[in-house]
């Protein structure tokens, strides 16, 4: 399922416009980049969580020369699933 499916769904179940489904999508993913964006957790009850890993900096290798490089520190996202989801994708 893409964005477009998810607005259409909204659409289909709530029996509103598809501009305000598409609003309602965005404004809820806006929210949950700004969470992440400001090292929040964002959970989802029975769904997944996501979250956020930092990265120290290290030295890794350039594969092709074999050269060090300085790898700075970084922070991504992560997705971790809830138990129900597990459980119903395993059914």
């Amino acid at each position: 399922m893409n964005k477009l499916e998810l607005i259409s769904a909204l659409k289909n179940e709530t029996d509103i416009s598809k501009s305000e489904a598409a609003k309602v999508v965005q404004i809820f993913f806006d929210h949950m980049a700004d969470a992440l964006a400001n090292d929040e957790r964002v959970e989802i009850r029975g769904l997944c969580s996501f979250f956020v890993k930092k990265y120290k900096s290290y030295t890794g290798r350039n594969p092709k020369t074999g050269e060090k490089v300085a790898i700075k520190p970084k922070r991504l996202p992560f997705f971790k699933s809830g138990k129900e989801l597990k459980e119903r994708v395993n059914s």
